[in-house]
């Protein structure tokens, strides 16, 4: 009796393995999912929460919405809220999820509203999804909510619905990490009652929704949109959590159709009725086809393709095995993928050749299904016609010169010996040979080698020699066991070479993929990935390869650089078929076959993200399972360009909050330093006027004061545009360290007034060669850093001087303060960074334009700590001594 081989797949063991331990690192993730708003979603997280909390579960609200619903915010008043972070962002201040403060807290349930909604930029995720996955990755258990107008592969759909369009979004991905969803369900009889009653909207907004978005056909329309989401669903992890035991038998827990494809014309009736049978039941379907070590001829391996495309575009999941029994995989798949049942032609061939193989098809499928029903739809009228029929690949000549010759050699060694050994041994030889050629030859040579082996005994060893008559029942039986041995021994090397060839094609095709994934994986960038990927595809398809993405500028496809495969106007035109439709295109399909090139297009969750193209010599063909691990070239060539997309999106969304969080200090900063001068200035040219003389002294100070805080304002702000911009170039001169040092107390004496300036210069010290105005302002930075930073009365220590051996000279600003704060070492030369201490005004740029001065001269800025207590900051510039100094 047949029976299914339930061996398990290493891969997929490997691979649930795999699942299970990341599963168990995370925590779980529950999303009660709803076909719109007011259904009860938020109601049944919070019903389930306090459930949980009740039963001993560290439970935290880490965001909801109640919408003013009262029902609502009862079963919240007593859950624990974890209160929400305030962002400002355009003169507004919003409130978002604290997911920080949750991590510090590690609740053992986080409550997270509204799944889809969009974080206020400078919050640490651009989406609240994003939020979720880095919370179940920290190993805290997730209750979510989320409607079905939000899942990314469902928006279209519900926007042609119900006429609105769908802001925001969630990535279908999303469900794979969840351990449970839970349908929240109302008829929309019900729905539109609530709706009616204020418990969704209030006010206007019900009434507009009523006659709009939550119109009964539309809730009908969504309520079963979710309800076949759910489904599939459900039917995906029946599916991939079933154990291994568990796939020895079908679990009839929904329906599921497959139907076996092959390169027969009937095939295209038996894919149009498994369709029917499919929407007349509501349930999925899968196309298989077996391909086994035959060879297809071409019109054969055209009508597969056709058969397989078709499949495709009625929707269904396409899936290529390698077998050459058909009954045994085609069984052994509908076990893995949990098919109920399986689509098969009514036997048409000779039942006297069907018994000596085991039976039918449909025969072997019956014994060997199980619970498995399976459905025999026999053919049309006008599709019974001869068939052609695959080659019988007769084998290589030289395996039948291998054969005879083992044999006549066999032939002669029997021939020189029988009178020691007898002729009965040489019939031993013979089968040794046979057997021992069955390890090197195909089945037809071993036929060969049989039958003539054969021949040879009976014709030149058994008695009566030189005739074909046997004269014993002894030698009838060893005649009779040679030819058995040599049809058997044939049988099995051919199954065996099969089972091997079909190794070998998936060791090939993992092998592959591993490579690939491997160098995309250590690939540094986009372009290396790419380059690597067309590399190995050239090899491994004898082909010239082009991948081409679509221009951000154009909207038009632009071939990579890396392609071996040069698209012409023509060729591009079937890329760009290609990339719109999703489908694949050109050579070997039906569709633009008469191009050169055979495209494919990359898709990542029904989107296509570019298309791969592959051009094989005239004479040479893409086969099918060569174009099955082309696809699969193209999904991993699609994950890294979407994670490529990821990641610029993320660097997009950091540097538009870096550039909203600068903008926003730069605009409270400037603000308040130009207030102060301006308020001062406004103040003495009222007042001026009318003062006294004394006051009008005061006044005057204070102006001048209030001009140079000003002046020095506007001129950080141009410095620090100068530096970003590379437009500051020094001018290099010979200048005197006591001039310039001067120079910059002179420029700051204000706001040295209450402190104590030591100089400390050699009275040697030569002339420097540096950009006088630049280190000027780079020691006044220094010195009003110094004494904003320090007590009234503290004394500033200004040194000069000349080291490492003549090479370098340095000058440097020390104070007695409380010297540099640990935690801003990092920061201290970063724009608008202000000490922890400092008094109002600055916008701190001081120290970065000291940096960029210093810089920009060909020298570095170092801090250190004082001993005893304060600061020091030295300013280093390379260093040439003059030759000859001018004349005083």
């Amino acid at each position: 009796m047949d029976a299914p081989l339930h061996r398990p797949d290493p891969d997929a063991i490997l691979a649930r393995l795999q699942a299970d331990e990341s599963r168990a690192k995370r925590g779980r993730l529950k999303i009660f999912l709803g076909m719109c708003p007011g259904v009860g979603k938020t109601y049944s997280m919070l019903r389930n929460a306090r459930k949980e909390r009740s039963d001993g579960t560290d439970v935290l609200v880490g965001v909801v919405e109640t919408h003013g619903r009262v029902e609502t915010q009862a079963l919240l008043d007593e859950l624990p809220i974890q209160p929400r972070k305030e962002i400002a962002y355009k003169n507004a201040v919003l409130k978002e999820m604290d997911l920080e403060g949750i991590l510090v807290k590690r609740p053992s349930l986080v409550l997270v509203d509204e799944l889809a909604h969009t974080n206020a930029p400078g919050s640490r995720h651009a989406k609240r999804w994003q939020d979720v996955i880095e919370l179940i990755e920290a190993g805290l258990n997730v209750f979510t909510t989320v409607n079905i107008q939000h899942i990314e592969s469902r928006s279209d759909a519900v926007s042609q619905i119900t006429g609105a369009l769908v802001q925001e979004t969630v990535p279908d991905s999303i469900f794979e990490l969840a351990d449970e969803i839970e349908l929240v369900d109302l008829t929309p009889e019900a729905l539109r009652e609530r709706l009616a009653e204020g418990k969704v909207y209030l006010g206007e907004r019900a009434a507009t929704a009523q006659e709009n978005f939550f119109k009964e056909a539309h809730l009908t329309a969504l309520r079963e949109l979710v309800l076949r989401f759910t489904a599939e669903r459900v039917d995906r992890q029946v599916r991939d959590r079933r154990s291994g035991d568990a796939k020895r038998v079908v679990w009839h827990s929904g329906q599921r159709l497959l139907v076996a494809v092959g390169p027969s014309p009937f095939s295209t009736q038996l894919v149009r009725r498994t369709r029917r049978m499919s929407d007349f039941s509501g349930s999925p379907w899968l196309a298989v086809h077996v391909e086994s070590s035959r060879t297809l001829t071409p019109e054969a391996q055209r009508l597969l393709d056709k058969n397989l495309a078709l499949a495709r575009e009625l929707g269904a999941e396409v899936l290529v095995t390698h077998d050459d029994d058909l009954a045994s995989a085609l069984v052994r798949v509908a076990l893995e993928q949990n098919a109920t049942q399986i689509v098969v032609g009514k036997p048409r061939g000779n039942r006297w050749l069907e018994l000596i193989k085991g039976g039918s098809l449909v025969d072997r499928l019956v014994r060997m299904g199980g619970d498995i029903d399976i459905y025999m739809v026999p053919a049309e009228e006008t599709k019974k016609r001869r068939l052609q029929l695959p080659e019988m690949g007769w084998a290589n000549p030289r395996e039948y010169m291998l054969a005879l010759g083992v044999i006549l050699a066999i032939t002669m060694i029997g021939y020189a010996l029988t009178q020691y050994i007898g002729y009965r041994s040489v019939g031993c030889l013979y089968l040794l040979a046979v057997i021992g050629l069955s390890l090197r030859v195909g089945r037809w040579p071993i036929l060969f080698a049989g039958l003539l082996s054969a021949v040879l005994w009976n014709y030149l060893f058994i008695p009566p020699i030189f005739t074909f008559v046997i004269g014993s029942l002894e030698d009838g039986m060893l005649y009779v066991s040679t030819v058995i041995v040599a049809l058997v021994a044939g049988q099995l090397t051919a199954r065996i070479r099969a089972q091997s060839g079909n190794e070998r094609l998936r060791e090939e095709r993992a092998t592959a993929l591993f490579q690939l994934s491997r160098a995309l994986g250590s690939a540094k960038t986009l372009d290396d990935a790419v380059f690597a990927a067309l590399r190995q595809a050239d090899d491994l398809f004898g082909a010239e390869t082009a991948l081409a993405f679509v221009d951000e500028n154009s909207s038009e496809l632009v071939p990579h650089f890396a392609s071996s495969f040069t698209l012409d106007s023509k060729e591009t035109g079937v890329a760009d078929w290609t990339f719109h439709n999703r489908r694949s295109a050109g050579r070997f399909t039906d569709t633009l076959p008469a191009n050169a090139g055979y495209f494919v297009p990359l898709l990542s969750e029904d989107k296509a993200v570019g298309v791969l193209g592959v051009k094989v010599p005239p004479t040479g063909t893409l086969t099918l399972a060569q174009r099955d691990l082309l696809e699969g070239f193209a999904r991993q060539l699609a994950l890294i360009i979407e994670r490529e997309h990821l990641r610029a999106a993320g660097e997009r969304e950091r540097i538009l909050a870096e550039s909203e969080k600068l903008h926003h200090t730069l605009l409270e900063s400037v603000s308040h330093e130009l207030r102060t001068p301006l308020a001062v200035i406004t103040g003495v040219s009222e007042n001026l006027p009318n003062a006294n003389p004394a006051l009008r002294e005061n006044l005057l100070k204070e102006l001048q004061t209030a001009v140079r805080r000003l002046n020095r304002l506007v001129g950080n702000l141009l410095d620090q545009t100068r530096l970003e911009s590379g437009s500051l170039k020094p001018l290099l001169d010979w200048a005197d360290a006591h001039d310039v040092i001067n120079a910059a107390i002179d420029g700051t004496k204000d706001a040295l007034a209450g402190h104590t300036v030591q100089l400390q210069i050699p009275d040697e010290m030569p002339p420097v060669r540096v950009d006088f105005a630049l280190t000027e302002q780079a020691l006044v930075n220094l010195l009003l850093n110094a004494a904003n930073h320090t007590p009234s009365g503290t004394a500033i220590t200004v040194s000069a001087g000349i080291e490492q051996g003549g090479r370098q000279a340095f000058f440097s600003v020390a104070d007695k303060g409380p010297g540099f704060p640990a935690a801003m070492r990092d920061r201290f030369f970063k724009k608008f960074v202000r000490g922890e201490n400092a008094r109002a005004g600055g916008l701190g740029l001081g120290l970065s334009l000291v940096q960029g001065f210093i810089t920009a001269q060909g020298g570095e800025v170092l801090i250190s700590d004082e001993p005893g207590g304060g600061a020091r900051i030295t300013l280093h510039l390379p260093h040439t001594p003059l030759q000859n100094p001018p004349a005083e």
